[in-house]
């Protein structure tokens, strides 16, 4: 996201329409239309973040949610809908991202493999207000649900503003029918009595609640991993009991979490290994449980007696050589050779797109690779990889891809020790 913002023409004191950057108008009246907005063949779950109460976090356990589920090598859209407060664009860097249109589609950002639409990509100016009654907030969620290109799906995390009003009704009736709910809330009885309500609205409305998340749920003290209980703990778990819902975890106080925010980096990304990081990747175990499916198998094409037979060997490249981590290099050479002769058939020179999580394995997927071999990589990469249907080889030395492929299809690759195993 290099390219600054353009003018944005996102008229919010315009009582009448919405227009933006894009080109698109919507008349208030349009709001009035509840049909849905989105085929069910093209985004396989629509999972909603909610919560009854501000200051829960809400947004942040959306983005980071996301973001998980895009490191397991899922397709993901975040979808803020939250009109007059949207914080995503802040969280993810992304304040400055141009959004275009192609073809009368809306073309959303994107970060860590995840398409991203907020309102607040399309505003002239971060600090303006967006002064709206509801027909075209309805309108507007209308238009990010069908205009936008989100192609296919494995999950929309739709992040919504607090409360049970029109933003979250328009959701349920716009991108129905909804996969479930996912309720944020923080100990403190303040806050569970309000989200009671949003688990009311779910049932009201037949939506699945997938399950309470108590976000600030006690702090773990980085020196000597103490944990203090700051603002009490467990009282999202008594209330997920009492309500009859699943409970989903505890994600405990972190310090990194607001500097990550601030900073715009996916903080379950950037800060993997601290315990906080942990409970945002426990908290997409049972999103990722309600697919069943199982990775896609790499394309290849076969002999008549059914065998595969053509292999096409990824190697990523630097100064014309094997890089010793495929995460940093310029080129990735993708090599087809056929299985069953051991020879060399084709070779092809590619630019990646950018290195971001969960991004390579997945684009070389789409390239039909089936082997990558690599100097080193680490484990959560191996493990996507594998997922996408990619058998890795790690280890290997710097030198021509032609040859570490000629050594492999021999038979007489030496690999060393993982160079990146992190």
């Amino acid at each position: 996201m290099e390219q600054k913002r353009k003018d944005r023409t996102c008229a919010s004191q315009d009582s009448n329409s919405v227009s933006c950057a894009s080109g698109c108008a919507t008349a208030a009246g349009d709001g009035g239309n509840t049909s849905p907005a989105l085929p069910d063949n093209v985004i396989r779950h629509k999972i909603m973040v909610m919560s009854g109460k501000g200051g829960v976090g809400k947004s942040t356990v959306a983005a980071n949610l996301a973001i998980a589920l895009a490191l397991e090598g899922r397709s993901v859209g975040l979808l803020d809908v939250d009109i007059h407060g949207p914080s995503i664009p802040k969280m993810l860097h992304l304040e400055e991202a141009v959004v275009q249109s192609s073809d009368g589609h809306i073309q959303p950002a994107r970060v860590g493999g995840v398409k991203v639409m907020s309102i607040g990509l399309l505003l002239r100016d971060r600090d303006e207000a967006v002064i709206w009654r509801g027909p075209l907030k309805m309108g507007a969620i209308k238009q990010f649900l069908e205009e936008v290109e989100w192609g296919q799906l494995d999950y929309l995390i739709v992040d919504s503003p607090p409360g049970t009003g029109d933003e979250p009704l328009s959701v349920c009736q716009l991108a129905a029918p909804l996969t479930g709910a996912v309720i944020v809330t923080t100990p403190q009885d303040v806050a569970t009595a309000d989200v009671r309500r949003s688990i009311n609205f779910c049932r009201q409305l037949d939506l699945p609640v997938l399950g309470v998340v108590e976000n600030m749920s006690g702090f773990v003290c980085p020196h000597c991993g103490t944990l203090t209980d700051i603002f009490k703990s467990g009282g999202g778990e008594r209330m997920a009991t009492d309500m009859g819902v699943p409970f989903l975890g505890r994600i405990p106080i972190d310090p990194a979490v607001g500097q990550a925010c601030d900073d715009g980096k996916p903080f379950v990304y950037h800060y993997n290994a601290t315990e906080t990081a942990k409970a945002f990747a426990r908290l997409a175990e049972p999103i990722l449980a309600l697919a069943q499916a199982s990775a896609p198998e790499p394309e290849q094409t076969t002999t008549q007696a059914g065998k595969n037979s053509t292999m096409k060997i990824a190697i990523p490249v630097a100064d014309g050589k094997l890089c010793m981590h495929f995460g940093h290099c310029e080129q990735f050479a993708l090599i087809e050779a056929d299985a069953q002769s051991r020879k060399v058939t084709s070779k092809q020179m590619l630019t990646p797109p950018p290195h971001e999580p969960g991004v390579l394995p997945k684009w070389l997927h789409e390239q039909g690779a089936n082997v990558i071999i690599a100097g080193g990589m680490g484990q959560r990469a191996q493990a996507l990889f594998a997922e996408n249907g990619i058998k890795v080889v790690v280890g290997a030395a710097a030198d021509a891809p032609e040859e570490i492929v000629s050594q492999y299809l021999a038979g007489t690759l030496v690999s060393g020790t993982n160079v990146c195993d992190h």
